[in-house]
């Protein structure tokens, strides 16, 4: 997940498109390639990222070379940066997470023209991931948080009209809008089907979203 959200974020600062099924593929088989040599799996590494692309990097060059430099790194001079002081490389990251945040997306300005929702799924990241030290949990969270969000407010998006014929025997529904187990509640809940001597018919839906209310509600069978 760590992998996709910084290709996307790749994506939208250099203005191409990647390919976000080659990319998880490419990183499961390096994953399970690595295990067999007593290795640890891994994923994308937003922060080493943004430095690479902020400093004009646009291949798959600048990674491998920075991958080549930390193996270099760890086997030759693994002594000699073992010695580093802790709080030395605590600075280097603090200046490096400084450097390649985006602060215009927390100005006012911009709190204020987002919605309410994208900024709680951000305040909730964030929480999360100062509490358990973990990215990958954070951005777990986040994620849920937001297709709960995303859930609720396309909910209430299926409208239905209803139109009575100028004979009063026939009742007709069109539906407009997202048809899901989410707005099937507020959906069925539109539809009379107790009117006595009216015939009802429903228009706007297809097959398959005919086929699911008549699950949902048990008085509809088919696309009638």
């Amino acid at each position: 997940m760590v992998s996709l959200m910084t290709a996307k974020l790749v994506d939208d600062l250099t203005d191409t498109r990647s390919s976000k099924t080659r990319e998880s593929i490419g990183q499961g088989v390096a994953n399970i390639v690595t295990g067999f040599f007593g290795g640890m799996g891994g994923c994308a590494m937003i922060g080493q990222t943004m430095i690479n692309v902020r400093n004009g990097a646009r291949t798959r060059l600048s990674t491998f070379t920075a991958g080549v430099l930390l193996m270099v790194l760890c086997i030759v001079f693994g002594p000699l940066v073992s010695q580093i002081p802790m709080a030395a490389l605590v600075a280097v990251m603090i200046l490096v997470s400084a450097g390649t945040f985006d602060w215009h997306s927390i100005a006012p300005a911009t709190l204020r023209r987002m919605p309410a929702g994208e900024i709680g799924v951000m305040v909730i990241t964030v929480a999360v991931v100062v509490v358990t030290h973990d990215l990958a949990i954070g951005v777990v969270v986040g994620s849920l948080t937001g297709l709960v969000i995303f859930a609720r407010r396309v909910a209430h998006l299926a409208e239905v009209s209803a139109v009575i014929d100028p004979d009063g025997g026939q009742v007709v529904y069109a539906v407009t809008g997202e048809l899901f187990f989410a707005s099937s509640n507020d959906l069925v809940s539109q539809f009379k089907y107790a009117a006595r001597g009216k015939t009802v018919r429903i228009i706007g839906l297809n097959q398959p979203s005919a086929r699911m209310h008549a699950t949902l509600s048990g008085e509809l069978s088919g696309s009638r």
